[in-house]
């Protein structure tokens, strides 16, 4: 396994896992309980993890598809600076969990205000790193353009 695979596979934990992280916190935030919003955390510090592994795997998944015929090197620097966006965002997210973790876990009267914000930094850093993913499955995915980049002829039997 190399650099690509390793790319490939975990650059779906940040974008998943700040999806689900996000409505596991939304839940908490209804219920009022500690101990989802604490769960909650736990997913969005791993997903800050994957963000990060994802990023450093990134240049030499780079160097594995620049030489593959078809691929549009502008194509790899628009994600790449997607990416240190989506990056900082992430970090910023996971920082911010793990203050949220330790406010809840000491029963702080803050904890639900600061719920509230890590929410809506967990969305906006979801929005980031989706794009980048689209950004990514661009590069090798030709279809997600609806663009084809080879014309059918259709068979004359």
């Amino acid at each position: 396994m190399n650099q690509t695979h390793i790319h490939l596979i975990i650059t779906h934990l940040p974008i998943f896992g700040s999806l689900l992280g996000g409505l596991v916190l939304a839940y908490g935030l209804l219920t009022k309980t500690k101990q989802t919003l604490i769960a909650a955390y736990i997913l969005l510090i791993i997903s800050s993890l994957g963000a990060v592994i994802a990023y450093l795997t990134g240049e030499g998944a780079e160097e594995g598809v620049e030489k593959i015929p078809g691929i549009v090197k502008n194509m790899i620097g628009q994600h790449e600076d997607v990416a240190l966006i989506a990056l900082i965002s992430l970090i910023l997210l996971g920082i911010s969990s793990i203050f949220g973790f330790f406010f809840a876990a000491k029963q702080s009267a803050l904890t639900f205000k600061i719920a509230l914000i890590i929410l809506i930094i967990c969305f906006i850093s979801f929005g980031i790193i989706s794009y980048t993913g689209y950004l990514g499955g661009k590069i090798r995915h030709t279809e997600i353009d609806n663009k084809p980049s080879v014309v059918i002829q259709p068979s004359k039997e």
